[in-house]
């Protein structure tokens, strides 16, 4: 894991939330992964790295990858949220992640 993984799971334990499994596999025939999950809840985290030096994320093929990724969680039922690497370090990530399961709570 990465050490902006590591931080934000850190966050997650501090506020009480629920512990989300890690490298969470959710396709059956691809290899494709989320960083966090809550299966239970179909409610998925990635951290987009890269985005500050052009790393694998941002580049076309990359990011064309990342959109198939997504789209196929979205079709299977998943909200998948997306945070950069600033945003776990300045706790917006960790906001996000609460206000999905109060959203989540309240349907």
């Amino acid at each position: 894991m990465s050490a902006i993984e590591e931080k934000l799971a850190l966050h997650i334990r501090a506020t009480g939330l629920p512990t989300p499994e890690r490298e969470v596999r959710f396709h059956a025939t691809r290899k494709w992964r989320f960083d966090f999950a809550w299966p239970s809840r179909m409610l998925a985290l990635e951290i987009e790295g890269g985005t500050h030096r052009r790393g694998r994320h941002t580049s076309p093929e990359g990011f064309e990858r990342d959109c198939e990724k997504y789209n196929t969680a979205a079709l299977g039922g998943w909200t998948v949220l997306r945070v950069t690497s600033d945003m776990v370090r300045d706790g917006r990530a960790l906001a996000l992640i609460e206000e999905a399961f109060l959203d989540v709570s309240t349907r």
